[in-house]
């Protein structure tokens, strides 16, 4: 690998950067930064903002194009870990897709505080597991910043001379996945559409639109691929998501087909060489939303029993 997996600012070259928080477990994601003369877009903020006032910083220090003010902020999709900083970067046209903004509105920052706050001191399971995933992170004190600006299908950016391309996948990871594509870099930042070296949770699907996602990735011929979580790699970390996705979706139809609940199937698939990923307990995400596109139910999923049976998983 060209970059090491390590905590802060990583050089692309050419003006782009990607922001780097290991493990890449829940909460910990990526970003990054194009920039091109005196103009800059940052894409995605993180889970809070202590985390990202340090991004900022660090940006700032290494781009003289990024040292006033972040012109464009794109949020690749409307989980906490990608856009709760928003706050900070004042003056900035935000832009998301339409269906992410509509989705960052349904857990705002102030309600997740309201959550941790309620799990405190639970000392069941679940309690202890969302404190685990979650309790690293400082929710107080983060206001909702929403987008600015919104769009469907795709959009065409210009960061000085470069050309940025947003390109909604979504309905997959959630309801408004957007790549950044630049393509005379040849690199593109994937959101929560790629989890390197971790188990990727649907949340809404269907799988189909995440294998095609994976799909339009691999057609663009790009050299570096920035995953939401997890190390930057090229095209064979795509195809190992892809992998992953065909192999979960095809082993759950089975025990659909005979019969098996959703629950036990996930704890009855074997996952083999994806095992070593981390977060393997999200498959109760992944072969519940399965379950619900197999039968055709449309019902939101219920999370917190999501969260309970994650967390059985986990302690095994």
């Amino acid at each position: 690998m060209r970059w090491r997996y390590t905590k802060g600012l990583h050089d692309l070259g050419k003006g782009a950067y990607a922001w780097l928080a290991p493990d890449g477990s829940w909460g910990w994601s990526n970003a990054g930064l194009i920039v091109d003369g005196e103009e800059s877009l940052l894409i995605d903020t993180l889970f809070d903002l202590r985390l990202t006032r340090e991004m900022l910083g660090a940006m700032r220090d290494a781009e003289p194009g990024a040292a006033g003010r972040i012109d464009t902020l794109v949020n690749t999709h409307a989980n906490g870990d990608h856009c709760h900083g928003n706050q900070l970067v004042e003056g900035a046209e935000i832009i998301a897709s339409a269906a992410a903004a509509e989705e960052m509105a349904e857990l705002p920052p102030e309600a997740m505080a309201g959550l941790m706050r309620a799990m405190a001191d639970d000392p069941s399971p679940l309690g202890q597991f969302f404190r685990k995933c979650f309790g690293p992170f400082e929710f107080e004190g983060i206001r909702h910043t929403p987008p600015t600006r919104t769009f469907e299908g795709e959009m065409s950016l210009s960061v000085g001379d470069k050309t940025v391309e947003l390109i909604q996948v979504g309905p997959a990871h959630t309801r408004g996945d957007v790549l950044v594509h630049v393509p005379r870099d040849r690199v593109v930042f994937t959101g929560d559409i790629l989890f390197i070296d971790g188990t990727p949770i649907m949340w809404a699907g269907p799988v189909q639109n995440w294998i095609d996602a994976c799909r339009r990735i691999v057609a663009m011929g790009v050299e570096t691929v920035v995953p939401g979580h997890g190390p930057i790699t090229d095209l064979r970390g795509v195809a190992a998501v892809q992998g992953y996705l065909e192999y979960v979706r095809d082993e759950a139809r089975k025990r659909y087909d005979a019969g098996m609940d959703a629950f036990e199937a996930a704890k009855n698939i074997a996952l083999g060489d994806y095992a070593s990923w981390g977060d393997a307990e999200r498959i109760v995400v992944n072969v519940d939303r399965l379950y619900r596109e197999f039968s055709g139910d449309a019902a939101a999923p219920e999370v917190a029993a999501l969260f309970g049976q994650m967390a059985e998983l986990a302690r095994r």
